[in-house]
């Protein structure tokens, strides 16, 4: 990353300062007119996104205000490169992520690169490690990167926590003990019948859900070593994945396909018997690892992909400002994450 550092810093020096931002005037769709286009278009052509194969210079749009299908091909190469739906549409995250400019992607690798300086040289072969701010997890065999996918974490004002802790068992069919924070809050009103609907019963003076599709754990929790209740797990709500924005939860980590994940890591510790048996039960069965395996939760908004390339995303929790600062970087853009209220899940 010190490479595209360099390039960042150059690309600043070059555009001389901050554009003027673009201002987003609702919803713009492939076909639309609006009076930004053209800005849209330059922003994207100083980014690389906006470029003839063939003769190597940014396409011009047919008409100024006409937002083109060339234009739209272009925004959605920015979307997939900051993790955004691939939909084309000029939206509040879109025009965000237009107005960063050569500043603020010096000023993320920067942050990304102390950070890296941050953590352990050589790290476990095998490991899980989430990036918070990409809402990707990566599992690494020996040194190899074996499985990736997304994850849902915690929205702001219920942030993930950076930690190292271990995984050291697989819960199949959990159930779960809300904690006192969402049942004071989130749960303060409900009564009986909303109990009974989401087979949950009162149990030495928590509300416990039982086991099952519907509950918020989903199939398998993933249980880690931790005093903060931070952990790996399924859900009932796997629509949420196809978000662009998946800082959802209340703080802890909801993986994709837990179960096709919790399979591939039983297989891999050699309790993949012990794992299925314990699926098929339909009750909380514990299946402990052999091995525990290290997680780290880490916040990376600049990092190497999976194809080798510097991607950029936004900062979700805003928590690159104070480490910013102390690098000597001015405060930059703020594009922190609003919090949605989607579920009571953990």
């Amino acid at each position: 990353m010190s490479e595209a550092y360099r390039a960042a810093v150059a690309d600043q020096h070059a555009a001389g300062g901050r554009a003027t931002p673009i201002t987003a005037t609702g919803l713009v769709r492939p076909g639309d007119r609006d009076d930004q286009v053209p800005a849209i278009a330059r922003q994207l052509a100083a980014e690389g996104y906006l470029l003839d194969p063939v003769a190597g210079q940014p396409q011009a749009t047919a008409a100024p205000n006409l937002y083109t299908d060339a234009v739209a091909d272009a925004v959605r190469s920015l979307q997939r490169d900051y993790g955004l739906a691939e939909d084309g549409v000029l939206g509040p995250r879109t025009f965000e992520v237009l107005n960063l400019g050569p500043a603020d992607r010096a000023r993320a690798i920067a942050v990304a690169l102390e950070r890296l300086r941050w953590l352990a040289r050589n790290p476990p072969g095998t490991r899980i490690d989430v990036n918070i701010a990409a809402a990707h997890l990566s599992y690494y065999r020996n040194g190899v990167l074996v499985d990736s996918r997304k994850v849902i974490v915690g929205k702001p004002g219920r942030e993930t926590p950076l930690l190292s802790s271990p995984i050291y068992r697989l819960v199949a069919n959990p159930t779960w003990t809300i904690p006192k924070s969402i049942e004071n809050s989130e749960l303060a009103h409900v009564g009986a019948d909303y109990l009974a609907s989401h087979n949950m019963v009162r149990r030495g003076g928590y509300i416990v859900q039982q086991p099952g599709p519907d509950n918020a754990l989903g199939l398998v929790k993933f249980d880690m070593v931790n005093d903060q209740a931070i952990y790996l797990h399924d859900t009932s709500a796997p629509g949420l994945f196809e978000r662009s924005q998946r800082h959802l939860s209340h703080g802890c980590v909801r993986v994709e396909d837990a179960l096709g994940f919790a399979q591939l890591l039983a297989e891999d510790e050699g309790v993949a018997d012990r794992w299925q048996a314990a699926s098929a039960s339909g009750a909380q069965t514990f299946v402990p690892l052999p091995v525990r395996i290290p997680v780290r939760l880490l916040y990376q908004n600049a990092f190497v992909d999976e194809t080798g390339r510097v991607t950029v995303r936004t900062d979700p929790y805003d928590w690159n400002g104070p480490v910013a600062r102390a690098l000597g970087f001015d405060d930059g853009a703020h594009t922190r994450t609003q919090a949605d209220a989607i579920d009571i899940g953990p």
